[in-house]
């Protein structure tokens, strides 16, 4: 969704990593790939360019490229970018991942007008709905395919770390 330029993945662990990216409110955008570092006389490209809403750009690697032997943080200080590489175990803790995944499926998916402004009044009038609650108010398109593409596109705030979304999880209304 955030995706600037051509999909290219180095590894699963990277397509993962990008999947998170997606789905982070803080990441405006990133790129696949973005440069080449010089690390110890030998050229490197990370895996992403990340760019954030404070408009900070940080290079980023999956975790199964970090090896401490190769200076790359340091390279990328001295080309003037900030870097981090991001673990495996937070790539794979909790249930971020799994609900990115299923959110993602639904990324191009058109929200009719009708759908989202009933949603958007039911939640100014509530605060917050469960994900049956909101289904319920659907006539115009496939229920999930809308709430899906709704709290991709910053229409909805929804929990995604604790346990898989399903009916009794919470909507909120983001402002």
């Amino acid at each position: 969704m955030k995706l600037e330029g051509r999909k290219l993945f180095r590894s699963q662990i990277a397509r993962d990593l990008a999947c998170l990216l997606d789905v982070n409110p803080a990441v405006t955008s990133w790129v696949c790939m973005p440069t080449t570092l010089q690390v110890n006389g030998q050229p490197y490209i990370p895996d992403f360019a990340v760019f954030n809403d404070s408009n900070d750009v940080t290079l980023a690697d999956a975790g199964d490229r970090h090896d401490p032997d190769r200076d790359i943080e340091a390279a990328a200080r001295r080309a003037g970018w900030n870097y981090r590489c991001v673990s495996r175990e937070e790539i794979y803790e909790g249930y971020r991942l799994r609900n990115a995944r299923d959110l993602l499926r639904y990324a191009d998916y058109a929200i009719p007008l009708g759908d989202r402004v009933r949603l958007l009044a039911a939640l100014d009038e509530h605060s917050s709905l469960t994900v049956a609650e909101c289904i319920s108010s659907f006539r115009e398109g496939n229920p999930m395919a809308i709430l899906a593409a709704m709290i991709l596109h910053g229409f909805l705030d929804v929990e995604l770390d604790e346990t898989p979304i399903g009916p009794e999880t919470s909507i909120r209304r983001i402002r």
